[in-house]
């Protein structure tokens, strides 16, 4: 018989090593490992280094692009006194993504017609003279400068005022000699411009150097208005484009097309245009610039107003649709009715959760781990950090391969933000071992404990 004093210390001693044995069994605590030799699965792990980084890389994917349209705007109408509002304008998709190209429409070649501020001069034959040497007869031309007044009209000594606006040059020949005639002079004159002030277009944003380029007899494309003004300066012509603002509406046309095509570069430029160069999507620069060309490409103040009025208030409309179509959007997104590609967290990382790809790039095991908190090295075990990523062969059926990042040396993390993400994988972190010894500890005490206490009674 075992005396009575040693009773307890054999129980406790029992106890102890029943509960190690459990625990050595793995029945107090079982934790995630990745295995090449899980059951029923072909696992394979491949070490992270810069070589297999690009094999891994090597798996397509395109990240999901943010939708062009929504849903349906709540646009038109008009408010209460202030009349009809104009048409929202043709402004081109302003979101990430292929630059859509629109052409202003075709134009006929037209003549060139008169407008204020255009100065005219008129040529007239005085007298002749008799060279006694050369015995020749030569004659001397007077010159006289007209500028076509706000009226639209010009002043002729002894004739009084002419109406020449919208006339072309032949034209308006023609009604000052017509003028003449009933004033009784002598009509014997020729006519040209002398300066073109009233027709005229402006270039501007990513270009050598901004120009206000007049409108002449000889009609102007868009290449010339562009060497003009000391040609492109784009570095990089993915997004940039050519946008055009011509009687209140916007066209654009993608630098690509732009360089491609010959055709572009002959599109006739009209009086009024404002031609910008745009290097972003962000309609905001080109909208002061056109604000501010408007006061130099028009002389007339009802027309300057006008166009600014209209400017602004297409502009305003367009903004607004897009901001509702964008508001649309994240609303659909926190209720979770977007189609959206996917990356999860588990083992030791502080949040065990799912991770959006982002839309419009790629996204790198760097992104995850630090964009969720990364993970705590006193639980986590940086020597074996793993992107579970089941192939898509069905071939292989959903054979799985384990990318396996050790950090024990930091160095190791500078793989990270080059590994590329791709819907699905699963980023694992395994605990340490004696994280795993701690918690089976945890787990037996309170089984240890009961044991114990129903031994020593």
């Amino acid at each position: 018989m075992m005396p009575a004093f040693y009773r307890p210390l054999w129980h406790l001693a029992l106890a102890l090593g029943l509960g190690l044995t459990l625990g050595g069994c793995g029945i107090t605590y079982v934790s995630s490992r990745v295995d090449a030799d899980a059951a029923g699965m072909d696992v394979r792990v491949v070490p992270l280094t810069p070589e297999t980084v690009l094999v891994a890389n090597r798996q397509a994917y395109a990240p999901r692009s943010l939708p062009d349209v929504f849903f349906a705007t709540a646009g038109g109408g008009s408010p209460r006194g202030a009349g009809a509002l104009p048409e929202p304008p043709a402004i081109p998709d302003l979101a990430p993504g292929t630059l859509d190209l629109r052409l202003p429409p075709p134009v006929g070649d037209e003549p060139y017609r008169l407008g204020v501020g255009d100065v005219l001069r008129m040529s007239t034959a005085e007298a002749q003279t008799v060279d006694s040497i050369a015995g020749t007869a030569s004659a001397v031309t007077r010159s006289q400068e007209m500028t076509v007044r706000d009226d639209g009209a010009v002043s002729l000594p002894l004739a009084g005022s002419v109406e020449v606006v919208g006339l072309t040059v032949d034209e308006a020949e023609a009604a000052l000699f017509s003028r003449l005639i009933d004033a009784g002079v002598d009509p014997d004159f020729s006519l040209e411009v002398a300066r073109f002030n009233s027709r005229r277009a402006s270039v501007g944003g990513a270009v050598g150097a901004a120009q206000i380029l007049p409108l002449t007899i000889n009609p102007l494309n868009l290449g010339e208005a562009l060497t003009a003004a000391g040609g492109l300066r784009v570095a990089d012509p993915e997004y940039a484009s050519i946008r055009i603002y011509r009687d209140g509406q916007l066209y654009q046309i993608p630098l690509r097309d732009y360089l491609e095509r010959g055709d572009l570069h002959a599109l006739p430029v009209q009086a009024g245009d404002a031609i910008y160069v745009d290097t972003e999507y962000n309609l905001d620069r080109a909208l002061g610039y056109y604000r501010d060309q408007i006061d130099v490409i028009s002389l007339r103040r009802a027309d300057r107003s006008a166009a600014l009025s209209e400017l602004q208030t297409e502009i305003a409309l367009r903004r607004a649709a897009l901001d509702e179509q964008r508001g649309l959007f994240r609303v659909r997104e926190d209720l979770g009715a977007n189609e959206r590609d996917y990356v999860y967290l588990a083992g030791e990382v502080n949040n065990q959760s799912r991770w959006p790809l982002p839309f419009g790039q790629q996204a790198s095991l760097a992104d995850v781990l630090y964009d969720s908190g990364g993970f705590d090295t006193n639980t986590g075990n940086p020597a074996h950090i793993y992107v579970l990523r089941a192939s898509t062969n069905p071939a292989e059926f959903g054979a799985v391969t384990a990318w396996h990042l050790d950090a024990r040396n930091a160095a190791a993390f500078t793989l990270a933000p080059r590994f590329e993400m791709r819907p699905d994988d699963i980023v694992f972190i395994e605990e340490q071992p004696i994280t795993r010894w701690n918690r089976a500890i945890q787990q037996s005490i309170p089984s240890l404990i009961t044991t114990i206490g129903a031994a020593t009674r």
